[in-house]
């Protein structure tokens, strides 16, 4: 998803909502399960899945550049691997200060590695 995309829940004139909100909370649904072993769509699928209630087709448009980019990029996910050296740990995060145009609400993200693996998100 590109960073400057905003998704919102309000309308706009050429942002309709979808005549069929099933079949999106159906693809939503499928990459929340998905999201299980691709933590790499983790962040984008949480935005997606914040307008299952009345989804617009600007929503859609980003769940079919999620797929996109799952379809673009086969065979990503976890994968662990024995290491010689000591476990070390490892954070990383970022915030985007009310960055939601819903609320204005801020995001935190972060990922914690344990010996070069991915353990939280």
């Amino acid at each position: 998803m590109d960073v400057n995309h905003k998704l919102c829940a309000q309308a706009s004139d050429s942002d309709l909502l979808l005549q069929n909100p099933e079949y999106y909370r159906r693809l939503v649904r499928k990459l929340i399960y998905l999201t299980v072993t691709r933590p790499d769509i983790s962040f984008v699928v949480g935005l997606v899945s914040r307008y299952m209630h009345s989804p617009r087709r600007s929503h859609l448009q980003a769940v079919e550049r999620i797929l996109k980019y799952l379809k673009t990029a086969p065979g990503q996910g976890l994968v662990y691997r024995t290491s010689s050296s000591a476990p070390t740990l490892v954070t990383y995060s970022d915030a985007d200060y009310a960055g939601s145009l819903d609320d204005r609400r801020s995001t935190n993200v972060f990922c914690t590695y344990f010996g070069g693996h991915l353990v939280t998100w």
